[in-house]
């Protein structure tokens, strides 16, 4: 019996050494990744008064990020990115709205996870980067990166150099995601190679910058923009302005036209004490307002359900109103005005109350009123809702 005890005694040692010296190596293995990320849960409610009930809407999204860094030597970093997202890696939608037609409409469900970056960035030479691999399309005409709403990612390599002021960027891409995000996915396979050149200069406090890209067979672009922040006796100002052109051919100008999509935006902030505004105003060609992949990109100007993209020969004011009740408790007034082709007009207005709990949980909660006029049965008058919760980490 003692000899038994003795030999449980060894190997209950011997187990907690092999658990210890593996714990050691898995430390050691961990301890040079930078893990950050984010999760966000957002509620709308959406009620169409029209007939066809064309907006109606009740559902719970949600988009949880993971990004994970490792320094591989002293010049190679990777860098990973995982998504609990919808195919278009913007929010996983669930509907909450049971109809007849289809019984399990609002049922639970869960998300995919899917990887979004795996890439190698490499900084052995001063003041460049080189990042090669799966990642983010960090252009002015896409989204790579986003707590919520959807991404455009690509694989390919990116190269950023800075020079004194300015920074030189070039890229190229051989396959993307565009055929399954963005607006304009329908135009798209994946399989269209992309490349991209840039110039971004600093001179002190204006920031300018310019952009050519050019995508197979669909369209090539440029935009310029400059923007500036400063400080004018205690009020906080700041100054966006952007023009871009993009230019469809081949098989996208089959489907809308071979003449350039233009934008031309200025947005204008303010702050003053407890008091901040926003007026914004934007207007497209008359031959397209396709300047953009996506809604949320630098070359379209966007409200709640408005914006510019694809709407040809558009004027678009926005307006915006706030307090701070408390130093992280704002209520705003919101309210935009878009006219487009045939005399088509839609318009705006809600309020919106944010919360900054912490430096890394906010929430916001927005409720107003959405129409759009058609000049026909097809008009809509809708009231929406929101609820959002943001944990950055």
């Amino acid at each position: 019996m003692k000899k038994i005890a003795k030999l449980s005694l060894v190997a209950a040692v011997a187990v907690a050494s092999f658990t210890s010296a593996n714990a050691q190596a898995l430390e050691e293995a961990i301890k040079g990744v930078e893990v950050s990320g984010s999760v966000v849960y957002r509620y709308n409610d959406i009620q169409d008064d029209a007939a066809a009930a064309s907006k109606d809407a009740v559902n719970n999204n949600y988009k949880v990020g993971l990004n994970l860094s490792s320094k591989v030597n002293e010049d190679v970093k990777f860098n990973s990115r995982f998504l609990v997202a919808g195919a278009d890696l913007g929010f996983a939608s669930l509907n909450t709205t049971h109809t007849a037609a289809t019984t399990d409409i609002d049922k639970d469900t869960n998300p995919t996870t899917s990887l979004s970056n795996a890439n190698f960035a490499y900084t052995g030479i001063k003041n460049t980067t080189v990042t090669a691999g799966k990642q983010g399309l960090a252009t002015p005409y896409t989204t790579p990166t986003m707590i919520d709403e959807n991404e455009q990612t690509g694989t390919g390599i990116m190269a950023l150099s800075t020079v004194g002021p300015v920074t030189l960027g070039a890229a190229y891409f051989n396959q993307t995601n565009l055929d399954t995000s963005g607006e304009l996915k329908a135009n798209f396979t994946g399989a269209e190679d992309i490349a991209a050149v840039a110039a971004i200069a600093t001179f002190a406090p204006v920031t300018v910058d310019a952009w050519y890209l050019d995508m197979q067979d669909r369209f090539s672009t440029y935009t310029l923009g400059a923007k500036s922040d400063f400080d004018l006796s205690g009020v906080k100002l700041g100054v966006d302005a952007r023009w871009a052109s993009l230019t469809p051919k081949d098989a996208l100008a089959a489907a809308v036209g071979d003449n350039a999509n233009t934008i031309a935006k200025l947005v204008l902030t303010g702050k003053a004490g407890i008091v901040n505004g926003k007026l914004a105003y934007a207007t497209t060609g008359k031959d397209g307002g396709i300047t953009a992949l996506d809604s949320d990109a630098t070359t379209v100007l966007k409200g709640w359900y408005l914006n510019t993209l694809n709407k040809a020969d558009a004027d678009y004011w926005q307006a915006v109103a706030g307090v701070d009740i408390l130093s992280n408790l704002n209520l705003s007034a919101n309210y935009g005005n878009l006219q487009y082709g045939a005399n088509v007009e839609e318009e705006e207005l809600y309020g919106q109350l944010t919360y900054k709990m912490s430096k890394n949980l906010s929430t916001y909660v927005r409720y107003g009123a959405y129409t759009k006029d058609t000049g026909s049965v097809a008009n809509v008058d809708a009231t929406a809702g929101r609820l959002q919760v943001a944990y950055t980490f």
